[in-house]
């Protein structure tokens, strides 16, 4: 059996969608003849633990550890919360940002590059390299963000010479929160530096959408394949649908993520549908900023709150079988059209509509049309919002609210892991 090793930060007890990719990806791999030697830190600092999936990592899967320096902790003195945050990609809104804010986004841009990670890379590399050359192992796989880990495989592809797959779950340089790290031009040059380095020496660039890889074209001549997130087929108990008209957003709702029109629509049929006050509930499960809360509020919506904040993965599988309506919110920016959120595959074999909202152009509205999911607008359509609301709505009552969702096996973590193992031999 060929074995592999995969370098990732992200990793149970580790929770959110950062570490579902390669959890997935480790379950399947030996099936297509591939053995998966994973290597983590010993002593992270996840924003998010979910222990629930440790239970997904076969015990036959080999787990390699090396403590890491963050200095996350350090900076947890100035501020515990504000740090879990940035480190986590919750940036506050530039007009509410306040010193102890600038200057960890200060530090966070200009001191550690690529990111807070770095300080990981040496160890590693001379920890690494031995283990791979007792071990016979000829291929290496890193996944960023962070991104710090594809100098890992830098390293030792410029030392031992294996074979070295970089695989991007975020862009680089144009992921959303980038350019607002307050980077000096200096900082900024050596990122881009860093970035042109890596896609240049990996031997193969794997990357999660059309976007990203029409982006790395044109700094590379390197092998570019997408293999997008997906779905695995988890063993949720059947869920009655929720009584109420639930709008169910799992997952960070982040400042950027602030639906403005969505609000509005809601809060327009609110007045003008009599008794669809006494149905409508809006879900939030998962970190949402004070930004999109105190927007909410605004729109006198707030009575139809439910925060659940954050639960765990199987929780939040259950709620997406129950809930009337999902909602899938991504950053208003030209830099996120690239993202196709990993919970998108999740949201489509739910059997719940998915009303999506994100910058025109975006690759995950394509993938919602071609499967039949739901409906995309981007960040201006409060008029289509509002028909498609007052339609659904209708079909709640009627109970006729559903989807006939096709093609969608395409995205199975089987699927992916197949076309990932392809590539590795």
């Amino acid at each position: 059996m060929k074995k592999v090793l995969i370098i990732t930060y992200y990793f149970p007890p580790a929770g959110g969608p950062g570490v579902q990719r390669w959890l997935k990806f480790v379950k399947y791999l030996p099936d297509f003849g591939i053995e998966p030697i994973v290597y983590v830190p010993e002593n992270p600092s996840y924003p998010i633990i979910d222990k629930q999936l440790l239970e997904e990592v076969s015990s036959k899967t080999t787990i390699l550890k090396r403590r890491i320096f963050e200095p996350y902790a350090l900076a947890s003195v100035f501020s515990k919360t504000k740090t879990k945050k940035i480190s986590s990609g919750i940036i506050p809104n530039e007009r509410k940002q306040t010193q102890i804010d600038r200057f960890l986004l200060w530090v966070r841009g200009n001191l550690f590059i690529p990111d807070a990670r770095v300080f990981w890379v040496k160890p590693s590399v001379s920890y690494l390299k031995k283990y791979i050359q007792e071990n016979q192992i000829d291929t290496v796989i890193t996944t960023g963000p962070p991104h710090s880990l594809h100098l890992i495989g830098l390293r030792l592809k410029e030392q031992l010479s294996v074979r070295w797959v970089a695989d991007f779950r975020d862009p680089w340089t144009t992921i959303g929160y980038h350019d607002k790290l307050h980077l000096s031009e200096g900082a900024a040059q050596k990122h881009r530096m860093l970035e042109k380095k890596v896609l240049n020496t990996a031997d193969q660039i794997i990357v999660t959408s059309p976007s990203t890889q029409a982006e790395f074209e044109k700094k590379t001549i390197k092998p570019i394949a997408v293999i997008t997130n997906g779905f695995d087929h988890e063993k949720v108990a059947p869920q009655t649908l929720d009584k109420k008209f639930s709008l169910a957003h799992i997952g960070s709702l982040l400042s950027e993520r602030n639906p403005v029109h969505l609000w509005q629509a809601l809060s327009d049929l609110v007045k003008e549908i009599p008794g669809f006050a006494d149905y409508l509930q809006l879900k939030l499960i998962g970190t949402v900023s004070k930004e999109v809360l105190e927007t909410i509020g605004s729109y006198n919506l707030n009575e139809f709150i439910l925060n659940l904040g954050y639960v765990s993965h199987q929780e939040a599988l259950e709620h997406q079988r129950k809930s009337q309506v999902l909602l899938l919110i991504e950053i208003n920016s030209r830099n996120t059209i690239s993202i196709i959120p990993g919970k998108l595959f999740e949201y489509m074999i739910s059997n719940r509509p998915i009303l999506a909202i994100g910058p025109r152009g975006s690759d995950f509205s394509e993938i919602i049309q071609k499967t039949n999911t739901g409906v995309f607008y981007d960040y201006a359509a409060k008029d289509e919002i509002k028909k498609t609301l007052r339609l659904w709505y209708e079909q709640f009552l009627d109970q006729k609210l559903v989807v006939h969702a096709v093609g969608v096996d395409q995205y199975s973590r089987q699927s992916l892991t197949r076309k990932l193992a392809d590539l590795l031999k």
